[in-house]
């Protein structure tokens, strides 16, 4: 399926990378600044690179992504994406106390205040990182996963 996405993909349409934040936390302040400095980065390296070998570069590696910050919750529809792309284990670590998928949406629906920030989702690729790893961050928005893989 990721194939027809890249496929028809229009040349120069950045991926969207969201931010569910809370600028109220450390965690999601903190992975809100290393998304800020990498998409800057990226434009940056897109720009400079443009005249440069490419050789050496990582054919995976993304220089065009646009940053969506979001406050609010997610949708339940964005949700179910989201608990998909991170499996069933780590649903309680994106809604208090979940103990799986279905758990989470239960939980989510009776109070969306349940859902946990900072959670970061490449809907391109259908892949999400919860809190502040910032290997884990830079990982997400720097390469899109390999043929065969989401």
């Amino acid at each position: 399926m990721n194939v027809f996405k890249n496929l028809f993909k229009e040349r120069g349409v950045k991926d969207v990378i969201t931010l569910f934040h809370n600028p109220s936390s450390p965690a999601s302040i903190r992975a809100h600044t290393i998304l800020k400095q990498a998409a800057g980065n990226a434009h940056a390296t897109a720009t400079v690179d443009q005249a440069a070998d490419h050789s050496k570069q990582s054919k995976l590696e993304r220089t065009n992504f646009e940053l969506d910050v979001v406050e609010e919750a997610p949708t339940t529809d964005q949700l179910t994406n989201v608990l998909e792309y991170l499996g069933p284990s780590k649903a309680g670590n994106v809604v208090k106390d979940a103990t799986g998928s279905s758990d989470a949406m239960r939980k989510f629906n009776a109070a969306a205040s349940a859902f946990q920030r900072p959670v970061t989702v490449d809907w391109t690729h259908g892949r999400a990182v919860v809190g502040d790893d910032e290997s884990e961050l830079l990982k997400l928005i720097r390469s899109a996963p390999k043929e065969g893989s989401a």
